[in-house]
């Protein structure tokens, strides 16, 4: 089985009425309604509802599905095909997978999603209750990414679209010559709309932090202009971290911006586990 117990680290097996998860230490995490497994204890959250605001998930659900980073989720998956050999089970993580946007992209742009276990995790509960709704045949689970109950070497790619990184967990997770996708801003994503909140706009740091042990075999960059309308700014701007130093004044002027272009600006960088 994929998972392990996130209080004792021992193996999770399907219960006998299938509904739910237990150890050998007899810990049980019951399956939700939507098919979804909470494997966040409550002694290791740091808040009630730790993870991205409803409003935060709300504004980037919306920005999302009007289809602004849809050539980002064609060339992830892109890169997954060319990568990992055809007709062959293919283990998948999307690492801080949010409502699960990516994941939907990438099965519905597959040529083979069949041969796709796929697997998202996240420690936003409602987030995950949403993928879970969405993509049925996938397996949803809350949890830390500093923290991943799952078992050694269980995966073959791990997918981290802008999602906080533990080193030494995407280490253990992944399978000897497994990949991992990272997706970071390049120097001018999201240019025009910083030039709102910032007096000198900077290029955005590069510098890629690469697992010990891993090897780059792939690095592109993605760029092209983007005119949400103005209600689409505002949830773009709340997908950023620099959103909350936009005062109303800088709110309302971005609103009220004229056919305002936006740069994207995508490094995607795919690195190997080397064998050992």
């Amino acid at each position: 089985m994929p998972y392990i117990c996130p209080i004792c680290h021992s193996s999770l097996s399907l219960a006998d009425s299938s509904k739910s998860y237990q150890c050998e230490n007899n810990h049980h995490f019951d399956i939700a309604k939507e098919a979804y497994l909470n494997l966040l204890p409550a002694q290791h959250k740091k808040s009630k509802e730790p993870g991205d605001s409803k409003e935060m998930m709300r504004a980037r659900r919306d920005f999302l599905e009007a289809g602004f980073y849809q050539p980002l989720a064609k060339t992830i998956t892109q890169i997954i095909e060319d990568h990992h050999p055809a007709n062959t089970k293919l283990k998948l993580l999307d690492m801080g997978c949010g409502e699960g946007y990516y994941s939907r992209q990438i099965m519905a742009l597959h040529k083979n999603p069949a041969d796709i276990e796929l697997h998202g995790i996240d420690i936003a509960k409602n987030a995950i209750i949403a993928a879970a709704k969405k993509q049925k045949e996938a397996h949803f689970i809350v949890a830390s990414s500093n923290n991943m109950p799952y078992s050694d070497a269980y995966f073959d790619l791990i997918l981290r679209v802008y999602a906080p990184s533990n080193e030494q967990e995407v280490t253990r997770l992944l399978k000897q010559q497994g990949l991992l996708l990272i997706v970071t801003p390049g120097p001018r994503h999201l240019w025009q709309l910083r030039e709102f909140i910032y007096t000198e706009v900077k290029d955005h740091n590069t510098d890629i932090g690469i697992p010990s042990g891993f090897e780059v075999i792939h690095r592109e960059n993605l760029s092209y202009q983007i005119t949400p309308n103005p209600i689409q700014r505002l949830a773009l701007l709340q997908m950023t971290p620099f959103a909350w130093r936009a005062n109303n004044e800088t709110l309302q002027q971005i609103q009220a911006a004229d056919n305002l272009s936006i740069e994207t600006d995508f490094m995607i960088t795919l690195a190997k586990k080397a064998a050992q």
